[in-house]
């Protein structure tokens, strides 16, 4: 079981930069690749960034790519996205997830999902 727990989220001006942490519960954190995804109102979850157990291996989704940077400390069971050069449509509650090894971009695969932290880029 791993339990998850976003923070850093707020209300930045666009241009701006935010850190998200996710802390990770549990004995194992290194052996799971973890993700973030967003979801805008009335929009589907779509997934922004991911990185492999090891941290050897990122991916990111075209819209993010640049200006985000995914990143993990295995000994600290934390997760960080680095989002620079914001946009108002990168507004969003943004989740990390958990899934077993491997890098997946499918929402489906993740086993474990965090609550949620707002951010919100103002123009």
């Amino acid at each position: 079981q791993v339990q998850l727990v976003e923070s850093g989220g707020g209300l930045v001006q666009a241009g701006g930069s935010l850190r998200l942490s996710c802390a990770a519960s549990g004995r194992t954190f290194s052996s799971y690749a973890m993700g973030w995804f967003r979801q805008a109102p009335g929009n589907e979850r779509e997934f922004v960034a991911a990185i492999q157990w090891s941290g050897g291996s990122t991916y990111y989704a075209d819209s993010v790519k640049g200006r985000f940077t995914i990143s993990r400390d295995n000994a600290k069971n934390t997760v960080y996205l680095q989002m620079n050069s914001l946009k108002p449509e990168d507004t969003a509650v943004y989740y990390c997830a958990a899934r077993a090894y491997t890098i997946r971009t499918d929402r489906r695969e993740y086993d474990y999902w965090g609550q949620g932290t707002q951010v919100t880029v103002s123009s």
